[in-house]
């Protein structure tokens, strides 16, 4: 089976490693829907619900759509269609940083290069085992490794770190999953990172619009705009099929760049005929050395409305909500959008082996707002009843890009999901959780096994479970 998109076609041709973003493009698309009605939102609301991915138009009518009861019906529907795609399940990771070093200065980032205050650090070889086993054994087995960028962090040294990660075992501890956040590379760069094993490589556009990226980011590599825009272009084009893609809101106006993001996307399927597969939407935080204009904050009601519009705008992609923002943000956004959460978030060099009362921003990236243990949010998830989920099995199954879509986009991949979030939270049980989360975690697992038609399909998941609480590990479908 092969998935046949409908990308549309913008001002900017869709090629290979060439900008595709028209500022005047977007704008117009936003101005001239500058007061949609019920009925048109209503209408927006029903194609998305009938899992199609919105086109530029769509999605700026629902930007624009300010009334109260259009806000409350945008969220309503993100809801129900989150729970259509995803079920309750919700992906956790940890972000371990590896090293600070950077020669770009950008304005609103404590590693950049003219802020002296920041104590600058490249973990050694031991220093990531430490890191990894300390992880492990709060129960991780997905990672995100950030880099500044610098010489030091080329290809080859990335890599590396990526295999040290997947060498270290600890006690049932394994990461099974390590994905990247760093520098764009060239072609060859990409594909020696490949080779390592990664799942999904990150790079953030920060903002998309061309001459406010100018302007924030002051020297360095990452001042070439049209450089980083085809970066995930040239991952795609050594192979790397699984690509993540964000924009850091308060640069610019969110509304431009939710456009963009969506934009992107169309890129992707018109080129390379896959859609990305995360889309990150962080809000600007305090830095060591931060000096960014306030004009466009993001605001709490504007930003949970934003990821509403962009669950219904691109119903098969993964969004992403880390630890910058605060427990309660994000318990509302998670309702309606949301696919994956970090959590148990140590930012600090060497930071989940010296872990401190409060942060050092001269230690650190910026500012975080969720310090919860993973345990404690293990326990937050399961009390609301979303399944906390660590699988692996679609990248290692080979379910990666347009393979991937193959199973997602018809709605199977709930099929899969849903049994293999079980199936890691009852590892986590088993090997990690103080009884009273087990407890509960274990109610939870029964309570949706209720629900299962399939009684074969279930009998080889209650399989597997029972298997688990015997000693196996790392069991999937």
């Amino acid at each position: 089976m092969s998935i046949i998109y409908h990308p549309q076609q913008y001002a900017l041709a869709d090629r290979p490693m060439e900008n595709f973003i028209d500022a005047d493009e977007i704008w117009s698309y936003i101005s001239k829907n500058e007061n949609p009605t019920m009925e048109q939102v209503e209408a927006v609301i029903g194609r998305s619900l009938q899992k199609n991915r919105l086109t530029l138009e769509e999605t700026a009518i629902l930007v624009n759509a300010r009334e109260p009861e259009m806000i409350e019906r945008i969220k309503a529907a993100a809801r129900e269609l989150k729970e259509r795609v995803y079920g309750k399940r919700i992906v956790l990771f940890a972000p371990l940083y590896i090293g600070n070093l950077c020669i770009n200065d950008c304005t609103y980032c404590g590693f950049r290069t003219s802020n002296k205050k920041q104590e600058r650090m490249t973990l050694t070889n031991q220093d990531l085992i430490d890191q990894v086993t300390a992880l492990e054994d709060h129960g991780h087995k997905r990672l995100i490794l950030v880099y500044g960028e610098h010489p030091k962090y080329n290809a080859g040294f990335i890599a590396d770190t990526v295999k040290t990660v997947y060498s270290v075992k600890h006690k049932n501890g394994e990461i099974r999953r390590v994905n990247i956040n760093a520098a764009p590379l060239d072609i060859e760069g990409f594909k020696t990172v490949k080779e390592a094993g990664i799942g999904t490589y990150q790079i953030f556009q920060e903002t998309y619009h061309k001459e406010t990226y100018e302007k924030v980011h002051k020297s360095g590599t990452k001042k070439h705009y049209d450089w980083r825009i085809t970066g995930l272009d040239r991952a795609q084009e050594a192979g790397i099929d699984d690509v993540g893609i964000g924009a850091l809101l308060g640069l610019y106006d969110w509304r431009f760049e939710v456009l963009s993001l969506l934009r992107h996307v169309n890129h992707f399927e018109a080129v390379y005929n896959v859609g990305p597969h995360t889309i990150s939407f962080p809000r600007i935080k305090s830095a060591s050395g931060f000096e960014v204009d306030k004009k466009y904050d993001v605001s709490d009601e504007d930003f949970t409305r934003l990821v509403a519009i962009l669950r219904l705008a691109v119903p098969y992609t993964g969004l992403i909500l880390t630890a910058r923002e605060p427990g309660h943000i994000r318990d509302e956004i998670m309702e309606f959008g949301v696919s994956q959460i970090d959590g148990g978030t140590n930012i600090e060099m060497k930071g989940y082996t010296n872990k401190k009362d409060q942060q050092d921003l001269d230690l650190e990236q910026f500012e975080i707002g969720d310090n919860r243990s993973l345990n404690e949010i293990m326990e937050d998830l399961v009390g609301k009843g979303y399944i906390p989920s660590f699988c692996t099995a679609c990248y290692r199954l080979k379910r990666t890009g347009e393979h991937f879509m193959e199973f997602s986009v018809p709605g199977f991949i709930k099929r899969f999901c849903q049994p293999n979030a079980m199936l890691t939270l009852a590892e986590y049980l088993e090997d990690y959780a103080p009884s009273e989360t087990k407890e509960k975690g274990y109610q939870l697992i029964e309570d949706n096994l209720t629900s299962y038609e399939d009684e074969q399909f279930k009998d080889k998941l209650v399989d597997r479970l029972e298997r688990i609480k015997k000693g196996e590990r790392d069991l999937y479908f």
